[in-house]
């Protein structure tokens, strides 16, 4: 017999997501290194038959993009809005919005941004080198937001524990 989850267990915490943040950086971020995880990306997804498309951004430059079969061109647009969270607060979408969520309101009505732009939904995770910072993004769009955010968090954990 299996246990239930809870709630808990199926969604994180704002504090798992911050560890996830502190225990995922890179010591360089290469373009062969874009290459590599977004192709990890991409055989994942393939294995899992998830119509995603997969975006990696370094210093304002696209360095992988991939469409998957049952992708759509409005995966390019929520990939550009969630980025763009990123790159403003240099923290996952995902996390950016569970913050809000945790203080009883939402990033669309507190942050002020206009919700074409940005995007706090789950998905896009920062690249971050240790004693550089947030340096780009890696982004999923094409599952349910928590389901994209934990894709990027797999493919960063095999992909860092791999190096």
């Amino acid at each position: 017999m299996t246990t239930p989850r809870t709630s808990a267990e199926l969604t994180p915490s704002v504090e798992e997501l911050e560890a996830q943040e502190r225990r995922l950086v890179f010591r360089r971020f290469t373009h062969d290194d874009a290459w590599a995880l977004g192709s990890l990306l991409v055989e994942m997804a393939r294995e899992r038959r998830a119509p995603v498309a997969i975006d990696i951004h370094r210093a304002g430059q696209q360095l992988f993009h991939a469409a998957l079969p049952g992708s759509a061109p409005d995966n390019d647009a929520w990939i550009a809005r969630k980025r763009r969270v990123v790159e403003r607060y240099g923290s996952a979408s995902y996390l950016v919005g569970a913050r809000h969520r945790a203080k009883g309101t939402t990033f669309e009505e507190s942050s002020r941004l206009d919700p074409d732009t940005y995007a706090a939904h789950g998905g896009s995770f920062p690249i971050t080198v240790e004693g550089v910072g947030v340096v780009g993004a890696v982004t999923v769009s094409g599952l349910p937001q928590l389901e994209d955010h934990r894709m990027v968090v797999e493919a960063l954990e095999r992909f860092l524990d791999g190096t």
